[in-house]
């Protein structure tokens, strides 16, 4: 059992994005399926799914590739650690590249990207960012 699950999800989406893998399996939780329901909605993977492999849940995580075969995801990095955990409030959220990548929030109102938490007013955990 790893001590970061969120990091590992990540590191599994960011090595098979290098390896041009069409899907990938990370084992389920509440909070990876939020993080995968976001990418989906802003549109960094194609699909994802909850999967039983016998007595395992996963989340399967279909990739999402440019007509040039390049991913849609150029960098996927974790922000806060279990070590070192980044807090933010409304006014404090970082924008990733000028507003063309997204952060992940765990905030009191759930998960949500930086720019729905400013909206709704809400700060949070930074969890990653992704471009």
């Amino acid at each position: 059992m790893t001590s970061d699950p969120i990091a590992d999800m990540l590191t599994r989406v960011r090595n098979a994005l290098g390896a041009r893998h069409t899907k990938v399996d990370v084992p389920a939780s509440r909070l990876k399926v939020d993080i995968a329901k976001i990418l989906k909605d802003e549109g960094y993977i194609a699909n994802y799914k909850m999967a039983e492999e016998g007595a395992r849940r996963l989340v399967r995580i279909y990739l999402k590739y440019t007509p040039e075969n390049q991913p849609v995801i150029s960098n996927i990095e974790r922000v806060s650690r279990p070590g070192c955990r980044v807090y933010v409030g409304r006014k404090e959220i970082p924008r990733v590249l000028g507003g063309l990548g997204i952060n992940i929030l765990t905030t009191p109102r759930g998960v949500m990207t930086g720019r729905k938490a400013h909206k709704e007013g809400v700060g949070g955990e930074i969890l990653c960012q992704v471009w």
